[in-house]
């Protein structure tokens, strides 16, 4: 998520719309205090509203937990996962060295 001033509006309106036309939310401020958030403009948005559509690009930049994510959509966990996975969006996120040790572990119990 990129974050722009007041004063880069002026300057670099065209960095917010290729933001937005990538789909990354953008946060603008004012003072260093959040004025609002460019939400882009999609197929999401339209189906799923501006909570879920906002909740799951947060969660997808990683600026929310999942559970976080799911309260800004006003959702059960269960719910958002569910929707997330509709979209696409990965729930369950490994480190690649989390996952090898899940593997080996699995791998032992496996020769068992």
């Amino acid at each position: 998520m990129d974050t722009f001033t007041v004063r880069d509006l002026r300057e670099r309106t065209g960095a917010l719309v290729r933001d937005a036309e990538g789909g990354k939310l953008s946060l603008v401020t004012k003072h260093g205090r959040p004025v609002f958030v460019a939400v882009p403009f999609d197929e999401a948005l339209l189906r799923e509203g501006v909570n879920v559509a906002l909740a799951i690009k947060l969660f997808d930049e990683d600026v929310l937990s999942l559970r976080e994510a799911a309260k800004v959509a006003r959702m059960t966990l269960g719910e958002f996962t569910a929707v997330c996975s509709a979209q696409g969006v990965a729930v369950v996120r490994y480190a690649p060295e989390e996952l090898e040790q899940e593997l080996a572990v699995v791998n032992e119990l496996h020769r068992r």
